[in-house]
């Protein structure tokens, strides 16, 4: 037997330390509520990461899968061409690479979490072969798992855009304003009339697939007791409330990252200046593998120091952010899921390996907290760089290789007005005027957003900030259909309510409601269901356009487009809001309020017969009281039901309460859960 040295043996028993043991799937407990929310029950996290993947299998496994075919190379070949882009992006990013190269990173605790998760992933996918969408995507491995994470956050932070920019050969400019999003807020035990902190944890993301919202309870005897959400594939929860805390997330828009031009060598088309030399782009061709399509096709990708590159009509442009540099994010959630005070909470926030999301904090110990988190850039400030717009990428100048710490970051902890609010908005409008942070402290180069919002300027509309909120308060504040009194949209309406009807015998009927409409959101609102074909006209029309007011003819042009789209599709212009845009799950098309960038929002595609569907609004919705003693009370709703399968009870039984504007009540009291459980179970 050859001899090793010291260094490889201590390398070996580190890996063998923490190889795959194998979990017995009765020792795990699967209890579902009445509403057909997983409850996990095990000894360790492990094995509740192996329940959990079980359950959310046998809810959606086909999400579970499709956030896998990036790393398997196989988007294409389940999904056909519009799925090529993402096994392209996959390995533009490198995210395969990266997670190699940081492999050492992961804690051993994490390892051993997705490991367990995995195992009930693989297991369920060998017992459902029916259910499987292609048959080289299990079993799937820890590596590529972790790699599918570096590329979801990749594309979470705007890279899918900037590929689509490059693609086009338009303009880049970092995105500042996107009215999709989601509401937070942290309110201190003493702003509160109960004496209870409060949290409400209400992200907008698309009502299905992948990056919808999943609820689940975890529980172990090593310390994980949470419930909230997570999006397909995750081990753990992204965010919700554990016994001691818990915490929102919201999508910031701040400036993460950036864009360079190559300057290319007229005498060699793969080489580019950088400080004065010409270096090498690496090139590396790629095999996709299209659905429908009998050959693969051939793609070039490349790579320079500044990070992913693509070549269009003018040139080889790179692409640079922090979410391809790292691939702990994951592992940084379990931390905060198993956190027990806002110092371990921080701590778990000093990795850094979270790249974006604003994080709003409430605890049972008095602390609210908030942070626009980011892997910020440190950028070089004294050259006078725009780093909004594309940068000469032939000089060390722009080449940033550091992030700022987190306590570098924009953020609060107990201001003295005892509340904290993000509805994607100014990270400096958190709370009141007098506790607002500045932003001349923070560097410019950051691009930090200094915008208000609809829900942002309702929002402090509706608080109020001379006395203290009640329970039912807070809930009505995030239930609210209600414009606020000064439009926040980007495109200003002005002229559509300044029009002379009299002028428009054939518009008359629409000005006048228009002009009469109280600027809410209710399913039964004429006024809405004129604005909301405004606002998706407008969208086409003025897309990229800088925001402005809407002329007098383009007012008039907007009320005519109205009034064809409701004769030609309705036989009438005298319609509600619920009459055109709806509410639908399988063969359900229920009437449906709410208004984008309300803070009971909707986001909608087109139907069938000039009807309107929601795509987007509320999704999961989580109102949290953090007790001085004793375990939190929770209340959820999510838009469906627990269930993504047709047929099953729990497709669709949360549809009524959601219209409604009800909750369910939630516990982490594991003992009630059995008690009220509507099946316990083993996944196997």
């Amino acid at each position: 037997m050859p001899r090793i040295s010291f260094l490889s043996f201590c390398i070996l028993l580190f890996h063998s330390s923490f190889s795959q043991t194998t979990i017995n799937p009765a020792a795990i407990d699967i209890v579902r509520d009445s509403f057909g929310v997983p409850h996990i029950f095990a000894k360790t996290d492990a094995e509740v990461a192996y329940g959990l993947a079980w359950a959310e299998a046998e809810d959606d496994f086909k999400s579970m899968q499709e956030v896998i075919l990036p790393a398997k190379n196989l988007m294409a070949g389940v999904m056909g061409k519009k799925g090529a882009a993402g096994d392209y992006a996959f390995a533009l990013f490198r995210c395969r690479e990266i997670t190699e190269e940081k492999w050492n990173t992961l804690t051993p605790a994490f390892l051993k979490l997705i490991d367990g998760y995995l195992q009930g992933l693989n297991d369920y996918a060998k017992k459902h072969p029916e259910e499987i969408i292609h048959k080289k995507i299990f079993p799937v491995t820890a590596k590529e798992y972790v790699s599918s994470s570096v590329f979801a956050l990749t594309i979470f932070n705007g890279a899918d855009q900037a590929l689509m920019r490059i693609f086009n050969n338009s303009e880049w400019e970092a995105p500042e304003l996107n009215k999709k999003g989601s509401n937070s807020a942290a309110i201190s035990p003493s702003k509160t009339t109960t004496g209870e902190a409060f949290l409400l944890i209400n992200a907008h993301q698309p009502n299905t697939g992948p990056q919808s919202f999943y609820e689940a309870h975890l529980c172990s005897e090593e310390g994980l007791n949470i419930t909230g959400g997570l999006l397909a594939g995750g081990p753990c929860i992204l965010h919700g409330a554990n016994e001691n805390l818990g915490w929102a997330h919201t999508v910031n828009y701040c400036d993460r990252m950036d864009e360079f031009q190559l300057e290319m060598n007229p005498d060699n088309p793969l080489q580019y200046k950088f400080d004065g030399q010409w270096l090498d782009l690496e090139v590396k061709t790629i095999k996709l593998k299209i659905k429908g399509i009998p050959i693969n096709v051939k793609r070039k990708v490349y790579w320079s120091k500044y990070g992913a590159t693509m070549k269009n009509e003018q040139g080889f442009f790179s692409m640079r952010l922090g979410a391809n540099m790292k691939i702990g994010v994951l592992d940084q959630w379990y931390q905060m899921n198993k956190a027990k005070n806002f110092t371990e909470f921080y701590a778990a926030l000093n990795r850094q390996e979270l790249s974006m999301f604003n994080i709003m904090y409430a605890d049972r110990y008095d602390t609210i907290f908030y942070i626009n988190n980011a892997l910020m850039p440190v950028r070089d400030g004294t050259n006078g760089y725009n780093w909004k717009r594309t940068l000469p990428g032939n000089t060390s100048k722009t080449l940033w290789t550091s992030f700022r710490t987190a306590k570098e970051l924009p953020q609060y902890i107990n201001p003295k007005s005892g509340f904290l609010f993000n509805t994607n908005h100014s990270s400096f409008l958190a709370t009141a005027a007098a506790d607002n942070l500045k932003p001349a402290a923070f560097a410019k180069t950051d691009g930090w957003e200094e915008y208000h919002l609809n829900r942002s300027v309702r929002f402090l509309e509706l608080f109020p900030q001379n006395e203290k909120l009640s329970y039912e308060k807070f809930k009505q504040i995030k239930f609210d259909k209600q414009l606020p009194a000064v439009l926040q949209y980007p495109y200003k309406l002005d002229s559509m309510f300044l029009l002379n009807e009299t002028e428009y015998p054939a518009l008359a009927s629409l000005i006048t409601t228009f002009k009469n409409w109280d600027h809410r959101g209710d399913v039964d609102s004429k006024g809405a269901a004129i604005f909301v074909l405004t606002y998706e006209h407008l969208k086409k029309q003025l897309q990229g356009q800088s925001p402005r007011l809407i002329t007098n003819q383009e007012a008039v042009e907007t009320f005519t487009h109205v009034s064809n789209y409701m004769q030609t599709n309705f036989a009438t212009t005298d319609l509600k809001l619920g009459d055109i845009q709806k509410l639908v799950r399988a063969d359900k098309e229920l009437p449906l309020g709410g208004l984008p960038d309300q803070l009971s929002p909707q986001w909608t595609e087109p139907l069938i017969n000039g009807k309107l569907k929601s795509v987007g609004g509320d999704g999961l919705i989580m109102f949290v009281r953090f007790q001085k003693e004793g375990l939190p009370k929770i209340e959820s709703i999510n838009m469906y039901g627990a269930s993504a399968k047709p047929g099953n009870k729990h497709f669709d039984d949360q549809v009524n309460m959601y219209l409604k504007q009800q909750t369910k009540t939630m516990t982490l009291d594991k003992a009630t859960v059995y008690k009220n459980a509507e099946r316990v179970y083993h996944p196997e």
